[in-house]
């Protein structure tokens, strides 16, 4: 009769089991991800191809438009080919060169819509306050949250692949809601 596992030896056959299925997963996602890689190069010059040829013809079309403007008089528009082209209503934008020198004048011109016309924001900044000691943090009211030892398992031989880890968080995500339900 076999002794019974020490609880050490019943965490290290999970570990082993945890980094098989890590090692299924990784291969798994690095042949996707190659099978993909393989797919971009094959189809990418047609891609460019196409895009260039948009971009010409849309061109071409727009001169030609810009050209004919008298044709656009009444209807503004037109649908061809489930193209609409024509002319309509620029939408207009507004610019300025200094941040600073606006905000001077609206404050000068404009006080009393100072306070629509410009965005103050003043927010606590996390990694400056992360440098602050626990007396420090407490006097102002900012608590540390999870500071203790907490559980973890990772994969300690590589740097997983970022679809490694995507996978995983969406089947771990997956999981969750089929307890919920």
């Amino acid at each position: 009769m076999n002794a019974p596992f020490t609880p050490m030896q019943e965490i290290e056959i999970h570990a082993r089991a945890y980094r098989e299925a890590l090692d299924i997963l990784t291969e798994r996602a690095t042949v996707l991800n190659d099978e993909l890689e393989a797919a971009k190069r094959k189809s990418m010059k047609g891609l460019r191809n196409a895009a260039a040829a948009v971009t010409k013809t849309g061109d071409d079309l727009r001169a030609l438009i810009d050209s004919r403007r008298d044709l656009f008089a009444k209807p503004k528009s037109v649908v061809f080919s489930g193209v609409r082209c024509g002319l309509k209503k620029g939408r207009g934008s507004i610019e300025w060169g200094d941040d600073e020198q606006v905000v001077k004048r609206i404050r000068k011109y404009l006080p009393d819509q100072f306070d629509v016309l410009v965005k103050t924001t003043e927010k606590p900044q996390k990694d400056a306050l992360g440098n602050l000691s626990a007396d420090d943090l407490k006097r102002i009211g900012v608590t540390v949250e999870g500071s203790g030892d907490v559980v973890f398992a990772q994969d300690t031989t590589s740097e997983v692949d970022k679809l490694v880890k995507a996978l995983i968080k969406g089947a771990t995500a997956a999981a969750e809601d089929e307890a919920e339900s």
